[in-house]
This record gives structure tokens, sequence and C-alpha cells, in this order.
């Protein structure tokens, strides 16, 4: 292995957009077809510090976006629920964590952020409406971060709903196929 490839599989993950990867992700971009060479060159890019670890099978650069990790790790999924409503000022109730909807139920600490999913019908997790994809992180719009909460939780009180689109709601609420979640937006809206 010659340094100028080395060198050109760390300048391409470098130039890319993204700030992390699975290994299948390194190859395609680089192009590099043998796995165990690209494996060495991983550990070799960690142990120099050129990129980092934050889970096995997960390579990032230096500033990743914990985001993007949030997406990667079990997809798939987009971030919702407390963290995009508290972002938006719905809920003030302060948390730390990265909130998910994905196929799953589980929390995982990396590098002392915890990243919390929550499982929801894959009918409902795998249309789009609501959903939007900026910076290779696929996170909810306020309503369907406030539409999945109550789905998931059912009875829950918001301090502000000043922001909400009304007419989004009544787009995203057929998705989730439920009465009782029509009655439950009739009576908070």
């Amino acid at each position: 292995m010659s340094s100028s490839q080395n060198r050109n599989v760390l300048i391409e993950i470098y130039r890319d957009k993204r700030t992390v990867f699975t290994l299948s992700n390194i190859a395609m971009l680089t192009g590099e077809t043998n796995y165990n060479s690209l494996i060495q060159k991983m550990f070799y890019y960690v142990k120099t510090g050129k990129l980092s670890r934050p889970r096995k099978g997960f390579y990032a650069k230096p500033d990743y976006n914990p985001l993007e990790l949030a997406c990667l790790l079990y997809t798939p999924c987009y971030i919702s629920l407390e963290y995009v409503l508290q972002k938006s000022g719905i809920i003030f109730q302060y948390s730390s964590q990265i909130t998910s909807i994905s196929y799953l139920s589980r929390t995982v600490e990396i590098e002392n952020s915890m990243y919390n999913y929550r499982k929801i019908k894959n009918t409902i997790l795998i249309n789009t409406k609501g959903i939007e994809h900026k910076e290779n992180v696929n996170m909810a719009t306020p309503e369907r971060a406030l539409l999945d909460m109550l789905y998931l939780n059912g009875e829950t009180y918001f301090d502000n709903l000043n922001s909400i689109n009304k007419g989004l709601i009544k787009k995203i609420l057929p998705i989730y196929q439920s009465d009782v979640m029509e009655q439950r937006i009739k009576k908070i809206l």
C-alpha cells in the first residue's frame, strides 16, 4: 500500500460532505474493492487521529455531526420527538438526548451523548410526509414530531403550540391510520 493510495482514501473522505461513514460508504466513495485493505487503512487513520471511530463499524471526521451519526446508527430512522419539539419551542423541558424514530427501541451512549430510539410501525416509519432531509440528516418537522409524540405517548402536554402549522398536521395525520389520534389532535388544537 503506497502512501499516495492511503492519502487518496483520506482525501476522498474529507472531500465528501458527510461527516460520518460506514465501511461500505467509504468503499463506495473511494472505489476500494479490497475489504481487508480498507479496514487496515481505517485502523491507521483512527490510530493517527485523522478519523475517529465513535462506534464499531462507524468512522467519522474529527468534528462530526452527532445528528448524522444518529441517522446512520439504525436505518431507517429520523430525528423526532423531544429533540425536535424542544428545538422548535413547543416543549420547554431541556434534554440533551437525541431522540429518533426507528424500527427498534434502544438507548445508546456514544462519546458522552445519549441517542434514544423509539420503535414505530413500519408503515409510519417509511412514510416521508413531514420529514426533511438536510445535510445528511433526516429530521421531522415540528408537526410530524408532535404527531409522533402523541402516537407513541398518548395524551401529552405541549407548552407552546403557536408555531404549529395546522394544515400540515392535517396532511400528515392520515399516515397514522388512527381515530384516537384524530380525537387527540382535535382536543389539543
